[in-house]
């Protein structure tokens, strides 16, 4: 999409303003953007999100003082007070090379370090017998024998019910595999 303002570069801000209920929406390239006033949004707050962050990592962790050594990380040359400063990581090295210095930050913003997982076990509610199945077959098996009996005996009338029920048992296991 083209800039609204002057038509001749890619539109890169889009401005939405609601005013006593009327909503306009302008899509304007940085060079308008600039020139409108549009360029720094949080200028007039104080905000920077490097302030923000590195109010997180810069507590407490020596984030002013003089180094003597200063370790930096081998894939991207980040050094801590780099982090302090921007309030981001380099790369994901960095993870690796100031775990010392980011594990009680982290700790502190996400209340634990180390994931744990979620629960594998479903609410009670949810809870199916275990062997449900592995029950319809024993039960299968148990009514085939009573039907061995009563054949035995020549009661045809219980056999025919007692094979009806064992239809039914194995239509739901067939169901619910």
């Amino acid at each position: 999409m083209l800039c609204q303002n002057c038509g001749k570069r890619d539109a890169t801000t889009h401005i939405k303003r609601i005013v006593n209920g009327e909503t306009t929406e302008s899509h304007l390239c940085s060079e308008c953007a600039n020139q409108l006033g549009y360029n720094d949004m949080f200028s007039g707050f104080n905000f920077n999100l490097g302030d923000f962050f590195g109010g997180f990592l810069g507590d407490g962790f020596g984030g002013s003082g003089a180094l003597t050594a200063v370790k930096r990380c081998g894939k991207c040359g980040s050094s801590f007070n780099d982090i302090v400063k921007e309030g981001k990581l380099g790369c994901a090295d960095c993870y690796r090379t100031f775990f010392d210095k980011l594990q009680p930050i982290l700790q502190r913003i996400h209340g634990k370090v180390q994931y744990s997982g979620k629960s594998a076990t479903p609410p009670k509610d949810k809870i199916k017998p275990k062997d449900e199945q592995s029950e319809k077959k024993a039960k299968i098996a148990a009514l085939r024998s009573l039907i061995a009996e009563a054949v035995k005996k020549e009661d045809y009338e219980q056999a025919a019910k007692l094979r009806d029920e064992i239809k039914a048992l194995e239509s739901e296991v067939k169901g619910n595999e």
